[in-house]
C-alpha cells in the first residue's frame, strides 16, 4: 500500500487562507467591495479574488478612495485593470469632500490630503451601503495593523476599537453586524513584504512602473526622498536631486517616499526586500510619524 503525501506550498498555503476568507465574505456579506489603489498589495489581492471566483467574474465592485494627488504611472495602472478585466470602480473623491466643505485641504511646504481620505473612505461606504470592505493591509506593516483581526469591525461611525476585537480561533470568522455598521476585511493579514513579491514573480504579476528601478527629480525630507511631483511644494532651502530610485509602497504622493534602488526585475527587487530590516511604511511613508501611535489613532477615526 503506497501513502501519498500533498503539502501545500508557504506561497500555496497563504493564497489558500485569503481564497477561503474571500469565498466567506461572499457567502455572508449582501454588500462587499474592495478598496484597490493600483499598490502592489491591493494588485495581488484582486489577482486572488479573480482566482477565488473564476470562472465567474469578481462579484464584488472596486473602490479606490482618491485623493487627486496620486502618481499618474499609478492611476493609469488602475484604469487599465479596469479595462482589461471588465470590473466595476467606484471613486471616492476627496477632492469632493474640499468643495462641499466636509474637509479642509491644507497649505504650503509638506501638506498634504492623505488624513483627509477618511471622510472620504467613509462617505463612499455609506453611500454605496457597503457591509464588509477589503483592504491589503498586512500585519508586518506597522504595529497597529499588527493588532488587527482578518474580520475588522467598524460601527456605525467606521471606528475601531483595538480593545472591542472578536475571536477568531480556527479560522472562524464573525461577519455580524448591524445596519450602518460594517467589517473590513484583510485577507493578505498574514503575508509579508516578502511574500507579496515571491507571489508577484510566480504568478508573473504586472505592476506600476514606479515599483521598479527609474531615474527621477527627488525632494529630501525628514530623512526620506519624496518624488519631486506638480503636489509637492518645496520648503525654502530644500533642494531637488535626480536619483535612481523605485517605490515600495504606493500612497499618496506627498507622503510616499521612495529609496535608491538600481532594482529594475522582481528578482531584484526580492533580493533588495530579503536584505532590508525596515518595513516599506517605516522606511517610505511620512504619514506614519506624525506620532507614535499615528496610525492607530487614524484607525480609530475610521482610516485603512
Amino acid at each position: 500500500m503506497t501513502t501519498t503525501r500533498y503539502a501545500l506550498s508557504h506561497l500555496d498555503a497563504l493564497e489558500a487562507e485569503s481564497v477561503h476568507i474571500f469565498r466567506e465574505v461572499a457567502a455572508t456579506a449582501q454588500r462587499p467591495a474592495m478598496l484597490f489603489s493600483g499598490g502592489k498589495d491591493s494588485v495581488v489581492m484582486f489577482h486572488i479574488a479573480r482566482k477565488a471566483f473564476w470562472p465567474a467574474p469578481v462579484p464584488f465592485p472596486l473602490m479606490h478612495v482618491d485623493t487627486g494627488h496620486n502618481f499618474d504611472e499609478v492611476i493609469a495602472y488602475r484604469d487599465q485593470v479596469v479595462a482589461d478585466t471588465g470590473v466595476r470602480l467606484v471613486v471616492s473623491s476627496v477632492q469632493d469632500d474640499i468643495d462641499a466643505g466636509r474637509v479642509v485641504e491644507q497649505t504650503g511646504p509638506g501638506a498634504s490630503r492623505n488624513r483627509l481620505q477618511t471622510t472620504s473612505l467613509l462617505r463612499g461606504i455609506r453611500e454605496n451601503k457597503f457591509d464588509a470592505v477589503f483592504g491589503g493591509a498586512r500585519r508586518d506593516e506597522e504595529k497597529a495593523r499588527a493588532k488587527e483581526r482578518v474580520f475588522s469591525f467598524r460601527d456605525e461611525f467606521g471606528a475601531w476599537n483595538p480593545r472591542a476585537q472578536r475571536p477568531e480561533l480556527w479560522n472562524l470568522y464573525n461577519g455580524r453586524h448591524h445596519r450602518g455598521e460594517h467589517i473590513r476585511v484583510f485577507p493578505l493579514s498574514n503575508w509579508t513584504e516578502l511574500d507579496i513579491w515571491q507571489y508577484i514573480a510566480a504568478e508573473e504579476i504586472e505592476l506600476p512602473s514606479i515599483y521598479y528601478s527609474h531615474r527621477r527629480e527627488v525632494v529630501p525630507r525628514d530623512g526620506m526622498l519624496l518624488a519631486k511631483t506638480r503636489f509637492v511644494e518645496l520648503a525654502d532651502g530644500e533642494e531637488v536631486l535626480t536619483e535612481t530610485v523605485r517605490f515600495r509602497t504606493v500612497g499618496d504622493a506627498t507622503c510616499t517616499g521612495c529609496v535608491l534602488s538600481d532594482a529594475v526585475t522582481v528578482e531584484q527587487v526580492i533580493d533588495e526586500v530579503s536584505a532590508t530590516r525596515l518595513t516599506e511604511r517605516g522606511a517610505t511613508r511620512a504619514d506614519d510619524r506624525i506620532s507614535e501611535s499615528g496610525m492607530e489613532d487614524r484607525k480609530k477615526e475610521g482610516y485603512f
